[in-house]
């Protein structure tokens, strides 16, 4: 029997040709990443494979000589493409035996929503002999743990919901109990407002000093992650290296470190106005109301966000917000002067006490020379005189956008911080 020692290596194999065709986004091998990791097991290698018998037999079969562990997601339906039990079957070989008490269950789930199950159902019930049966409550395919000379197989189903459950009941248990207290850790530093390569600078050569821990560099459209992992070391060992090195990154990251973990932008500036009694307003054009859509996913925002205008087209900015024509006409829809009016007016409209503006070009059309798209004019008013920044900022249409509304959450919270 194979044992996995504490600080094992993993190898996930998810099958099924939707998977590849691109019609169907893996979020299981993330899941069950985050969730061994919890209990000291490495995934080191994911393998996607299509419903075809010789890539599934090569896939787990190499990937069992590597590791000596795989998890499988996928392939234990009861359609003739859901072939995975009995592949593993063979690699082990072990027959499949019909199972009456996981056939009963089967029959009784399809009472329960008035059903019968087909013929083909019976195939559900079908176990490798020497296999666990790992119970599926929310759904028809229970997982199966089987261990033998090749090693120790996991297979769950590809469902995620199905999946993810059977991995917290079922399947990380198992592993915790042979983990021998040691884990893998990870702690996120949230920045924004800063390229990587410039944080990296400020950042400079802290890997010796963090040392075994190691520091990932994660761009998004919201800003960069600074993901700090250590492994196979107790809990409380792991908490307090990551807790140091969290506390070091986020010094040297200076004002653009806002959170950790999965803290939202949004949530921050809230806290912060609502610390400083301060009712936030919004003045949009490019981002088309996303800023107040942001604050507003929030709960409990209605406390500090006053309200928002969408202001897309030029007499709206007027009529809505009284910015003048003539700024307009002068000046371009997207610039300094109409936004800082832009952020006046809805501090006066919105009685708020400080408001953000946003107005740019988001493309893919509506740039020039002088202002290409990506050119973003952010302003702030209330509580001191009006100000504005300009940035440019690249991507497609959709990322521009986000970047914007990110920007000016981080330009608001900088005035809050004040």
């Amino acid at each position: 029997m194979h044992t996995l020692r504490a600080d094992a290596d993993l190898e996930l194999v998810t099958i099924g040709t939707e998977l590849l065709l691109g019609f169907t986004v893996d979020t299981n091998g993330a899941e069950i990443a985050r969730v061994l990791s919890a209990q000291g097991v490495r995934v080191v290698r994911r393998t996607a494979v299509a419903d075809r018998p010789e890539d599934i037999r090569q896939a787990i079969g190499e990937a069992l000589r590597r590791t000596g562990a795989v998890i499988t997601t996928g392939g234990l339906g009861p359609t003739r493409d859901d072939i995975t039990k009995q592949i593993v079957a063979d690699l082990f070989g072990a027959q499949l035996r019909f199972d009456d008490a996981v056939w009963q269950n089967l029959v009784e789930r399809f009472r329960r929503f008035g059903r019968v199950p087909a013929a083909s159902n019976r195939s559900q019930a079908e176990v490798p002999e020497g296999a666990t049966v790992l119970p599926n409550r929310w759904g028809t395919a229970p997982g199966l743990w089987l261990e033998g000379a090749p090693g120790l197989i996991v297979m769950l189903p590809g469902v995620p919901l199905e999946m993810r459950k059977l991995l917290e009941h079922e399947v990380a248990p198992r592993f915790a109990a042979r983990s021998a207290g040691r884990v893998i850790r990870s702690f996120t530093v949230r920045t924004t407002g800063v390229p990587e390569s410039s944080l990296a600078e400020r950042m400079g050569e802290i890997e010796p000093e963090i040392a075994p821990l190691t520091l990932a560099y994660l761009p998004g459209l919201e800003g960069v992650d600074l993901r700090l992992s250590v492994w196979g070391v107790s809990p409380d060992e792991a908490d307090q290296r990551l807790r140091q090195a969290a506390d070091l990154v986020t010094a040297r990251a200076g004002e653009h470190a806002y959170g950790e973990g999965e803290t939202d932008l949004a949530a921050v500036v809230l806290e912060r106005a609502r610390r400083r009694g301060l009712r936030i307003g919004t003045a949009e054009s490019c981002t088309g109301g996303l800023v107040g859509g942001r604050l507003t996913e929030i709960p409990g925002s209605s406390d500090v966000y006053a309200g928002g205008v969408v202001t897309y087209s030029n007499e709206l900015k007027t009529a809505l917000l009284g910015v003048p024509p003539t700024l307009i006409e002068e000046h371009g829809a997207v610039s300094e002067p109409v936004v800082r009016a832009m952020a006046e007016g809805a501090v006066n409209r919105l009685g708020a006490d400080i408001a953000v503006a946003v107005t740019g070009i988001a493309g893919p059309g509506g740039g020039s020379e002088e202002k290409p798209v990506g050119t973003v004019w952010i302003g702030l008013a209330g509580a001191k005189p009006a100000e504005a920044r300009r940035v440019v900022l690249g991507g497609e249409r959709h990322d521009i956008r986000a970047r914007a509304v990110q920007t000016a959450l981080f330009f608001l919270l900088r005035r809050l911080s004040e």
